[in-house]
């Protein structure tokens, strides 16, 4: 019988310094995100059109930074949106070079003067994005 309340109570600590580490961790805050994209003029996702000629300058960016392996999945991940030829990049990314590089395949594809990056670079060591 103690040992059933010697393990009841060793996990009950380990929950209880769990829960500690939890209620310590950084949320996530959208908040500035959510503000920026409610404006009209915002180019988000809802906006893509469904032309052929957008829909396939989108997938080839996509196909273009997936297949570099170089780029952390939060580049992989950003957003592309294309609307009459002109190319929209929003999301994090890691690094300068890494929003560079990017853009840069953005331009190859749909060129240089159709492509408006508003990608933000993330800090390693803060939780917050730094608009670039």
């Amino acid at each position: 019988m103690f040992n059933q309340f010697k393990t009841l109570g060793i996990v009950s600590l380990l929950m209880l310094a769990g829960y500690g580490l939890d209620a310590q961790q950084v949320k996530p805050d959208n908040t500035g995100a959510n503000k920026r994209d409610r404006d009209a003029t915002a180019s988000t996702a809802d906006k893509q059109p469904n032309t052929r000629s957008d829909l396939e300058t989108t997938q080839e960016i996509r196909r273009a930074l997936v297949a570099d392996k170089s780029l952390s999945t939060s580049a992989h991940n950003v957003k592309i949106v294309t609307q009459g030829g002109h190319v929209t990049l929003r999301g994090p990314v890691k690094t300068q070079a890494e929003k560079h590089l990017v853009e840069t395949k953005a331009a190859e594809i749909a060129g240089a003067t159709n492509v408006t990056s508003r990608l933000l670079i993330t800090s390693t060591t803060h939780s917050t994005a730094h608009k670039q």
